[in-house]
């Protein structure tokens, strides 16, 4: 695999979604967790989204329940709750492992171009790759980092 354009994930919906399908796009991939300290960035993400998507942005949610058991709930509720509790419009897919045997090859990929504190290895939930118009991995961000705080390396990329 040579970009994420060589990816299919599931949506949060059960249907294939075509990562080529970005292709010329600025993307936020990130690992997400509806019963987190960070899930109040869910509205942060939003913001970014909607600041951000008429320029070629856009944002892709992986829902995880990897770290602290904090993403329980099937995808259709977890769907439900970014949508009341967030008003999260940007897509989101299916629950994923980021780590371990069992991990998205998506994420093996990510890991591979920018590792972080831990190497190869999410920390925790709200993790963030940058990903270029060209599918490349650009930058990795923290947990702690506010999608706030990087809306100047995503203006850089548009």
């Amino acid at each position: 695999m040579t970009s994420i354009y060589d990816f299919r994930v599931e949506d949060i919906n059960g249907d294939e979604f075509d990562l080529n399908s970005l292709k010329n796009k600025v993307v936020l991939i990130v690992n997400t967790a509806s019963k987190c300290g960070f899930t109040p960035q869910f509205e942060g993400l939003e913001n970014l989204y909607k600041k951000y998507k008429d320029q070629g942005f856009t944002i892709i949610g992986f829902p995880c329940n990897q770290f602290g058991g904090q993403d329980p709930a099937e995808n259709s509720k977890i769907a439900s709750f970014c949508q009341l509790n967030y008003g999260v419009t940007f897509p989101m897919m299916a629950k994923i492992k980021v780590n371990g045997k069992e991990e998205h090859p998506l994420y093996t990929y990510l890991k591979s171009q920018q590792g972080g504190i831990l190497g190869e290895r999410i920390k925790w939930n709200f993790t963030k790759f940058l990903i270029s118009r060209q599918g490349e991995v650009v930058a990795r961000f923290a947990p702690k980092t506010k999608p706030e705080e990087i809306n100047g390396e995503i203006e850089e990329l548009l």
